[in-house]
């Protein structure tokens, strides 16, 4: 045998490592074992699935799925490539992707999303957490549960009414119009720019200004705060993914490590500021803006809080004020940056919607572009006389959502869909808005871009289907900060579109270097890429031309 040529005192090492390989090989087996035989009793129930593998689970379609598609392109096109490939298996159906995943229970109907979301709203699912871990620290409003998240969501609530907002504009307007400077300077270099980095930018510093109170100035100059927070953002994970090195990068700790000490110090000593300012009479005395956070001290000092002094802040409430104030910055630059790159794409690609929209400002604002900033600063409910303008932010979101939402299934909690009973527990139950909002079943027409459907009245078949409309996802656990979005992509579209002209430059780029792999998803070069929200591709490379 081989153990004989091999020293007496290493015998009892090979041999447990051989035991250990054998057992967990075996352990593998049984679980994917358990885990197929799981779908087998499912199918067998006549609960929905795509064609069910009984070796390799649905593993073989979602890599058929993913194949013709580029490689980088956003998860969330798996279900909508699913029911591309088959129109007659519903809405709400079952996905076995084990090894790599658990059961998914995937939902693209708004009475099952209503179910899992608003009649009886799921916990998030525990991958969600391991992703913004280490963003936010944890104990931030995203994965907050029962008391404690409605309790923090109640004084965060309040900085972002569209009442209160609207008494922010002068100051978002202030970093819009620094946007537009950069703009012009583009245009002068008529070269072709990925105009991403700018709306990140940008957006980084609206929802500093308006959750902060703070001029973060991310456009103009190099800011510590934004560098680390977007580098700590190219770092998440979910620790699923199937690339053990994507999984297990060894720089991943370290990198986090550095960029969290960096957000802390900075976040701390901006609300140790706001607290210190907020301590004066005459600020409190109302005759100032004030952020989110200001509003969230305004409470604070409402409260009984033992222990806190004059002297600081009470340090448990300036620890989940910090990781708040992460979850905000996150969400507030993340998805509005990736709002208006995509708004503008589908202008520059619908003259006919362009139009529409132009001549909607003109008619609110006046036909002298340069008189605009005046009019927003003097009278922000102006912005509340757009519903054009409206609509087409509404329809991008629809074509072009930020995210989907994951739920974590429960004992004895059912779903009705179509009739029948799908059963939640231990699976993941995945709301998926972008194939919901593709889907022909709920939206005629469904992959164009279509303003109007926003304005028909409720005979029109283009009226949209209750529910169906979900980039804020709906029920309790709505996004927060969904009036601060909207607000901004539509002052960005005032302040910009009659005088850009931003338009795509891939077709050129392609031109130049033809590529060799595929470019497009479902008939879209613009596709969705993840890159903590979904992402347009390739950061957005555009020509940004005067329009006059």
């Amino acid at each position: 045998m081989a153990l004989d040529f091999m020293p007496s005192g290493l015998r009892p090492l090979l041999l447990a490592f051989l035991a250990l390989i054998g057992s967990s090989l075996m352990l593998f087996l049984f679980n994917g074992y358990k885990a197929r035989r799981r779908f087998f009793e499912m199918q067998k129930q006549g609960l929905p699935m795509p064609p069910h593998n009984p070796i390799f689970g649905h593993l073989t379609l979602v890599g058929a799925t993913l194949a013709p598609l580029p490689s980088d392109a956003h998860r969330h096109y798996i279900a909508d490539g699913i029911r591309r490939a088959y129109p007659d298996l519903g809405p709400t159906y079952y996905i076995d992707t084990w090894p790599f995943g658990p059961p998914m229970l995937v939902l693209q109907e708004p009475s099952a999303l209503y179910q899992a979301t608003q009649e009886h709203s799921l916990r998030k699912y525990s991958l969600l957490e391991n992703y913004i871990r280490p963003l936010t620290g944890g104990g931030d409003l995203l994965i907050m549960e029962g008391k404690e998240w409605k309790t923090w969501r109640a004084i965060f609530n309040p900085g972002f009414s569209q009442s209160h907002l609207m008494t922010l504009v002068p100051g978002i307007l202030e970093d819009t119009l620094t946007f537009c400077e950069i703009l012009r300077e583009q245009v002068q270099k008529g070269s072709i720019c990925k105009l991403e980095d700018s709306t990140i930018k940008l957006t980084m510093d609206v929802i500093g200004r308006v959750t902060l109170g703070a001029k973060l100035n991310c456009q103009r100059e190099r800011n510590e705060l934004e560098v680390a927070f977007r580098s700590q953002a190219r770092w998440l994970a979910f620790g699923d993914e199937p690339f053990l090195f994507d999984r297990f990068n060894p720089l991943r700790p370290i990198i986090r490590w550095r960029n969290t000490r960096i957000m802390n110090k900075i976040l701390s000593r901006e609300l140790d500021e706001r607290f210190a300012i907020h301590q004066n009479t005459e600020e409190k005395s109302g005759k100032r803006s004030k952020s989110v956070v200001d509003l969230a001290l305004d409470t604070y000092h409402r409260m009984e809080t033992p222990n806190s002094s004059s002297q600081g802040m009470d340090a448990t409430f300036k620890d989940v004020t910090i990781r708040q104030l992460k979850i905000f910055l996150f969400a507030g630059h993340d998805t509005t940056s990736s709002a208006i790159l995509y708004a503008y794409h589908m202008l520059s690609t619908n003259p006919k919607a362009l139009s529409q929209l132009i001549s909607e400002h003109d008619s609110v604002f006046g036909t002298d572009i340069h008189e605009t900033a005046d009019l927003v600063a003097s009278s922000p409910r102006i912005l509340n006389r757009l519903p054009y303008t409206v609509a087409v932010i509404k329809e991008t979101l629809r074509l072009f959502p930020p995210a989907s939402s994951t739920r974590a299934g429960e004992p004895n909690f059912f779903l009705s869909s179509g009739g029948r009973q799908y059963p939640t527990e231990g699976c993941l139950v995945w709301s998926i808005h972008q194939a919901l909002h593709r889907d022909p079943l709920y939206w005629p027409d469904a992959d164009s871009f279509i303003p109007e459907r926003w304005l028909v009245s409720a005979e029109d078949p283009l009226y949209p289907v209750k529910g169906a409309w979900r980039p804020f996802e709906m029920g309790p656990r709505n996004c927060i900060g969904q009036e601060l979005g909207m607000l901004e992509v539509t002052l960005v579209l005032v302040m910009t579109v009659r005088e850009f002209d931003v338009s795509s430059a891939f077709e050129e780029l392609d031109k130049i270097n033809p590529p060799s792999r595929p470019t497009t998803v479902f008939g879209e070069r613009v596709y969705q890429i993840m890159q903590g929200g979904a992402h347009p591709c390739g950061g957005f490379p555009c020509r940004v031309r005067s329009r006059k």
